[in-house]
């Protein structure tokens, strides 16, 4: 997983400064392996604004905000939805943090619809598969009538 930026005390923990929360970041690399992606994703998706690490040097650093994203959008496109989509319900969650009934009330919309076009979907193919069903088995019966 990944490394906090601070001084190592004993068996790799982060030493404990009075006063200062830890901050945990992670590598291109460690969220990649983590999320089992290739750093190529994580890439796409902070050019799409979804992640926006940090720079030390050349090197990227991502923050718990940026992971929690990654995370999100990965579930998002795991369900379905279009970037846009996605990146709407992760913003909604960064404009009102307090507001969760509001946010709860919109994903439950997001979904209802989402699963209103997926079940449509099935149906369609369902249909589909019907009548390729129906032209497999004329073809069939076409070949046995030329034998």
């Amino acid at each position: 997983m990944g490394q906090a930026r601070t001084e190592q005390g004993a068996q790799g923990e982060p030493a404990a400064t009075p006063g200062k929360a830890v901050q945990q970041t992670w590598t291109i690399s460690e969220l990649a392996r983590e999320f089992g992606i290739t750093p190529r994703t994580i890439r796409f998706y902070e050019d799409q604004g979804i992640v926006s690490p940090a720079r030390e040097g050349r090197n990227r650093v991502y923050h718990p905000r940026d992971r929690t994203r990654l995370k999100l959008a990965l579930r998002g496109k795991r369900m379905g939805f279009q970037l846009a989509e996605i990146l709407d319900l992760i913003n909604m969650y960064d404009a009102s943090p307090d507001n969760t009934d509001a946010q709860l009330q919109h994903y439950v919309e997001v979904l209802e619809r989402h699963r209103t076009t997926l079940e449509q979907q099935r149906r369609d193919l369902e249909q589909t598969l019907r009548e390729i069903n129906e032209q497999l088995a004329h073809c069939r019966q076409l070949l046995k009538q030329q034998d």
